[in-house]
């Protein structure tokens, strides 16, 4: 994995990045970011760390404190088991974001609506201008695509399924969902309190 990651940080220290403006850069750097830390985990970020499953609220907190500084707590962060509890109240459910792929803007913005409004999702972000390189029918296909980021409840991932399939134009739509282990105690309980139970 660490090799990995060292041959992948080469390749982009070696890339051209004249052709990306600045403004394109800073809104982009954030979100790749988030997407290898969400897609890695903690664990395969930090391995040297130890962590006993699940990820407990008392480990993710001093993660939390020695990462930034002692101010876990003082910003609200929590940190979530996902097996059903939170770690210090019931104001928060067990959550996810899942990942969809969309052929364009109307496609995602009339998803993300229709999930929101069904209370499927708290929240979809529409990220343009990705560009998926996939293997289907046997032929190796380059789209451009845009990518839907939704926040919801861990229990409503069968249901925003269903309504993924039933609304999208692909035969075979992406949707994946990847575990909220820790957040601001405030957004988690706003994603509670904007889904259906």
């Amino acid at each position: 994995m660490a090799s990995t990651l060292c041959c992948r940080a080469k390749v982009i220290r070696n890339c051209n990045f004249s052709s990306f403006s600045s403004s394109t850069l800073r809104r982009r750097l954030p979100l790749v970011g988030a997407f290898c830390l969400l897609s890695l985990g903690i664990p395969n970020l930090f391995p040297t760390l130890s962590f006993s499953p699940p990820f407990g609220a008392s480990r993710a907190q001093s993660l939390l404190r020695s990462k930034f500084g002692g101010q876990a707590r003082a910003e609200g962060l929590h940190s979530v088991a996902m097996g059903g509890s939170s770690s210090s109240s019931s104001s928060t459910v067990p959550s996810i974001v899942v990942y969809v792929t969309v052929p364009n803007k109307e496609v995602g913005k009339k998803l993300a609506e229709s999930l929101v409004r069904e209370k499927l999702a708290a929240c979809v972000n529409i990220v343009p201008g990705i560009e998926s390189i996939y293997q289907w029918e046997g032929e190796v296909q380059t789209d451009s695509e845009e990518l839907l980021i939704i926040k919801t409840r861990q229990s409503l991932f069968e249901a925003l399924t269903e309504h993924v399939k039933t609304n999208h134009p692909y035969d075979v739509p992406e949707v994946i969902a990847l575990p909220i282990n820790a957040g601001s105690l405030k957004y988690l309980e706003w994603i509670k309190n904007s889904t259906r139970d």
